[in-house]
C-alpha cells in the first residue's frame, strides 16, 4: 500500500461516503460467506492449511466489519471535540486489523509445528475444499479490485488496506490449495514426505500474513504519529515558493487524518505589503498548496521580513510605519565616508517635549539597529498633519493615479489652488497634503502632487 498523497477525489463528499460504505458492506458480506465455507471445508477435510485460511478469512470478516464501522465514523464532520474531523478512525481500524492478523499467525504457526513434530494429523480427501478455495480466489480477486478502485477515488486508507489485504489472500489461498493437492498426491503415490505439505503451506501462509502485517503496522503507526513522505512535504514547499511575492517558506507542516490532509505553512513576505496585498498572496499560496494536495485543509501564517532589495529609505520608512508615525523630507548623505540621515517626524503637537524627545530617541535607536550602515541620524520634530488645520486653499484634487515601479507603490495627482497663492504657501499646502497621504497610506513609497491654478483648470 502506497502512503503517498492519494489520487484526487473525483466525487462529492456525499457520493464518496456512500461509495465507501457500499463497497465496505459488500466486502463484509463476502468475508462472511467465505469464512463459513472455508471453516466447513477445513473441518470436513481436516486440513490445517484450509483451517488456517478459514482463520485468515475470519480476520478478513473482523477487518471488513471494522472498516465498515470506521468509514461510517470517519465521514462525520469536525466538531468541538474533534476539530480535525474523525478521519484517523480509519487509520486506527487498519492498526487493529493488523493486530488481529498477527495473533492468528501465531496460532497457525504453533499448530503447524505441533502437527509436524508429533505427526498427529490425517486428511480426509474431498473435492469440497478444492472448490471452496477456488471460489475464494475468485471472490478475493473481485473484491480487492473493487476496494482498490474505490480507495483510489476516495483516498480511504481503510479501504486501501483491505484491498492490499485481499490481494495477498489470493496467493495465500493458492499456497493452501497447492499444499492440499501435494498432500493428497503423496498419499496416492506413496510419497511419504509430501504428507507435510499441508502444515508447511499453513506456515507459509502465516509468514506471508506476518509480512503484510509488519508493512501495514509500520504505515499505520506512521500516519497516527503524523508521519508523511518527505516528498509530499517538499512538493508543498516547492509549490508555495513559486508564488510571486513569497520570500521563503519558513515552516511547513503536513499531517494526514484518514483520507484528508492538513497543511500549515509560515510564509515570509516583504514587510511593505499591505493587508490587502497579503490577503491576495495568501489566497494564491493556498491554491498552490492545493496543486500538491488537492483536498488539503490549508492554514497559512505570514511574517514580515526585510526584502533583499530594500534601500535605506525603505528600511527607515518601515521603522516609522511600525511606530505609527509619518516621516518626510528623508535624505541620506555621505560625510567623511559615513552615512548621515536627516528626516522630519510628525508628532502630536500637544505632546510634552520630554516625551517627544524620548520617542524620537527610541525611533532613532531602532533605525540604527535596523540599518547598521547608518552612522548618525538627525531628526526634526514637527506637529503631525492630523492636528494642523486643513488648508482652505485646496479647491479640488483630480487625476489621481496609483502605479507600481519595481516593488514600490507610487501615487500622483493634480491639485487645484487659487491663482494668487504665493509659491511659499503652495509649497506648505502641497507638503501638508503629501504628509496626509503618507500617514493614511504608509505603503505608498512616493507621492507627487502637481499644483494648478484655478484659471488654468477651468479652461
Amino acid at each position: 500500500m502506497n502512503s503517498a498523497a492519494p489520487s484526487p477525489v473525483i466525487t462529492s463528499p456525499m457520493d464518496s461516503s456512500a461509495l465507501k460504505r457500499r463497497v465496505a458492506l459488500y466486502s463484509m458480506l463476502a468475508a462472511t460467506g467465505m469464512t463459513a465455507l472455508k471453516l466447513a471445508a477445513g473441518l470436513i477435510s481436516g486440513s490445517l492449511g484450509v483451517l488456517s485460511d478459514a482463520a485468515h478469512s475470519a480476520l478478513d470478516l473482523a477487518g471488513a466489519g471494522l472498516t465498515l464501522f470506521s468509514v461510517r465514523v470517519s465521514d462525520k464532520p469536525a466538531d468541538e471535540d474533534h476539530t480535525y474531523g474523525h478521519g484517523k478512525v480509519e487509520n486506527l481500524s487498519a492498526f487493529f486489523e493488523a493486530g488481529l492478523m498477527a495473533l492468528s499467525c501465531a496460532w497457525i504457526i504453533w499448530e503447524a509445528i505441533q502437527r509436524i513434530r508429533h505427526n498427529t494429523f490425517e486428511l480426509r480427501y474431498s473435492l469440497w475444499p478444492v472448490l471452496v478455495l477456488m471460489t475464494s480466489i475468485a471472490v478475493d480477486f473481485w473484491r480487492s479490485r473493487e476496494l482498490r478502485r474505490v480507495a483510489q477515488r476516495t483516498g480511504s486508507p481503510a479501504l486501501a488496506t483491505d484491498a492490499f489485504h485481499f490481494a495477498s489472500d489470493i496467493w495465500a489461498s493458492l499456497a493452501v490449495l497447492a499444499g492440499l493437492l501435494a498432500t493428497w498426491a503423496g498419499a496416492t503415490f506413496h510419497i511419504d514426505w509430501l504428507r507435510y505439505a499441508d502444515p508447511t503451506a499453513a506456515i507459509f501462509v502465516s509468514l506471508m500474513i506476518l509480512r503484510i502485517t509488519t508493512h501495514l503496522t509500520h504505515e499505520t503507526i506512521g500516519v497516527l504519529m503524523d508521519q508523511i513522505p518527505a516528498e509530499t512535504r517538499l512538493q508543498v514547499i516547492r509549490e508555495a515558493e513559486q508564488v510571486p511575492g513569497v520570500m521563503a517558506v519558513e515552516q511547513a507542516r503536513v499531517r494526514r487524518s484518514g483520507p484528508n490532509y492538513f497543511a500549515d505553512l509560515t510564509l515570509a513576505l516583504p514587510r511593505r505589503y499591505t493587508f490587502e496585498h497579503t490577503g491576495e498572496l495568501v489566497r494564491a499560496a493556498t491554491e498552490a498548496v492545493h496543486r500538491a494536495l488537492p483536498t488539503a485543509d490549508v492554514v497559512i501564517h505570514t511574517v514580515p521580513r526585510q526584502a533583499r532589495a530594500e534601500s535605506i529609505f525603505d528600511r527607515v520608512r518601515a521603522v516609522a510605519a511600525r511606530n505609527n508615525v509619518a516621516v518626510h523630507d528623508l535624505s541620506v548623505q555621505s560625510l567623511h565616508g559615513k552615512l548621515h540621515v536627516e528626516l522630519h517626524v510628525e508628532l502630536d503637537e500637544n505632546l510634552p517635549l520630554i516625551e517627544a524627545h524620548n520617542f524620537v530617541s527610541g525611533l532613532e535607536a531602532e533605525i540604527l539597529r535596523e540599518t547598521p550602515e547608518i552612522d548618525s541620524i538627525l531628526t526634526h520634530i514637527e506637529s503631525e498633519p492630523a492636528t494642523i488645520e486643513q488648508p482652505e486653499e485646496i479647491v479640488d484634487v483630480h487625476q489621481i493615479m496609483v502605479g507600481r515601479t519595481a516593488e514600490h507603490i507610487t501615487l500622483s495627482c493634480h491639485c487645484t489652488l487659487p491663482d494668487d497663492l504665493s509659491m511659499h504657501r503652495v509649497h506648505e499646502v502641497i507638503t501638508a497634503l503629501e504628509d496626509r497621504f503618507k500617514l493614511e497610506c504608509p505603503e505608498v513609497h512616493r507621492v507627487t502632487i502637481h499644483p494648478e491654478p484655478v484659471t488654468d483648470n477651468t479652461r
